[in-house]
């Protein structure tokens, strides 16, 4: 974070997202304190909490690419979770719990692949002296010339010494001349057979939706009971460089380290955005407490105030984990959040809605636009997609009527609208090919009785 200033990340994230640039000044912010606050003395650092936020606006104007995006800028940990999939503990759904363990587990793989690609040459090397051996086994060793050993076995399969260690050498020579021949890759296509390990699989069943806590320490419990098997598979060189290779990079990296440091990553890097948190805002007038939403809001409360929850790896504070929640509020509002949970969202940013000129900018801009992903999309099969300037003014002048006929769902009306625009194209790709010019004279040619027609456009758009 030390290269990222605010100005530098808000700069990154116009690459991706389209205006909104109060919420990712906030985002921003949040995260260069993060780097603040680990420059600070020990005493001081505990104290400091993360500023946890909550985006206000409609679907589809960049809430969640905010976060997705910013979270892959710092390679931090990063968990998107639905606030409806989740229950009080005791109900059918998710327990809030699963959120810190998922985050962990995920954290687990981020750092175990880190430390894998770092090794990779090592592993690579150690994976290809192991396809030698399968390709060219040395000879069994000779008997022991123990009396004993010779009056209980007698002589047979008995083996001189020195024929041994002559068979020996002349496969290893042989060896040496395979390895040239593999370095230059002239055995990439060649069959060899080894040994893989099948993973335990019958205990996934434990670990499903709304029992985690039964499968947290199961496989732990029951790997040494069940060592793996291993099978002989035969595929090729290629198939099988990639399988050891992983193998041998599992071996040299210290897991319980990588463990500690995904643990260390979570507690102060991890991010967790919870959509949707509008959902489970409403007060309705029941008798008791309602368990569907202000049950999932108090038990997100010590997750979010900070708390210690149990993963498979061990305790995981969730203290300095920084929490962004979203949510439309269109028919409740933030203050209908319980007062604890709203006063541990202290940033608010409202998202505004996407105007005519942002959906024309979406379609190019960004470096994953739509346009771009038709054009590579296409292109497989031949054909060369072209926009133009007054084409694209026409797409986004569709969508945007058609967001205010209907529900306004900001830019993911682009992807309805652009699939209906291209799918006589799509369907002829294969067989026709060639240059294809989208202008606004085809783009109202296929749009326009769509558009006009308010129930037809209700379903279609």
């Amino acid at each position: 974070m030390r290269e990222h200033t605010p100005r530098q990340v808000v700069a990154e994230l116009d690459k991706y997202i389209v205006g909104q640039d109060e919420a990712k000044r906030a985002v921003a912010i949040a995260l260069r304190n993060r780097y603040r606050r680990r420059l600070l003395p020990p005493e001081v650092r505990d104290e400091v909490t993360p500023k946890n936020i909550l985006m206000i606006g409609p679907t589809g104007v960049g809430k969640t690419e905010i976060a997705r995006r910013m979270a892959k800028l710092v390679k931090a940990p990063f968990l998107k979770v639905e606030a409806t999939k989740f229950t009080e503990v005791g109900y059918v759904g998710r327990d809030v719990d699963s959120i810190i363990r998922d985050l962990t587990e995920l954290a687990v793989r981020m750092v175990k692949a880190e430390k894998m690609e770092a090794v990779k040459e090592k592993a690579e090397e150690l994976a290809q002296e192991r396809i030698l051996e399968y390709l060219k086994p040395l000879p069994e060793r000779p008997l022991p010339q123990n009396p004993f050993e010779v009056l209980l076995r007698g002589s047979a399969g008995y083996q001189e010494p020195g024929e041994y260690e002559y068979q020996r050498q002349r496969v290893l020579a042989e060896r040496a001349e395979l390895r040239k021949k593999l370095l230059a890759g002239e055995l990439e296509g060649e069959m060899v057979e080894i040994e893989v390990e099948e993973n335990l699989s019958m205990l996934e069943i434990f670990t499903g939706q709304g029992i985690e806590q039964l499968g947290v320490n199961l496989k732990d419990a029951f790997g040494n009971l069940f060592p793996p098997r291993k099978k002989k598979r035969r595929m090729t060189v290629a198939e099988a460089r990639r399988i050891l290779a992983a193998q041998e990079a599992e071996k040299l990296i210290d897991e319980d380290q990588a463990i500690q440091e995904a643990i260390h990553r979570v507690e102060q890097d991890g991010v967790v955005f919870i959509d949707e948190i509008d959902k489970i805002a409403g007060r309705d007038q029941t008798v008791g407490p309602d368990v569907s939403r202000e049950g999932v809001q108090r038990d997100l409360l010590p997750l979010v105030e900070g708390s210690t929850v149990m993963t498979k790896y061990g305790p995981v504070k969730t203290d300095h984990i920084l929490f962004i929640a979203a949510g439309a509020f269109h028919i409740s509002k933030p203050s209908d959040l319980i007062p604890e949970l709203q006063g541990r969202f202290p940033i608010r940013v409202e998202l505004s809605p996407l105007t005519r000129a942002d959906l024309r900018r979406i379609l190019s801009e960004p470096e994953n636009s739509l346009v771009r992903q038709y054009q590579a999309l296409l292109a497989a099969d031949g054909v060369r997609l072209q926009f133009t300037e007054d084409g694209l003014d026409a797409i986004a002048e569709f969508a945007e009527m058609v967001n205010q006929q209907t529900e306004n769902i900001g830019a993911r009306r682009l992807h309805t609208i652009m699939e209906k625009l291209l799918e006589d194209i799509s369907f002829q790709a294969p067989e026709e090919g060639g240059d294809v010019v989208i202008d606004r004279a085809y783009v109202e040619k296929r749009l326009a009785s769509l558009v006009e027609d308010r129930d037809l456009s209700r379903y279609v758009l």
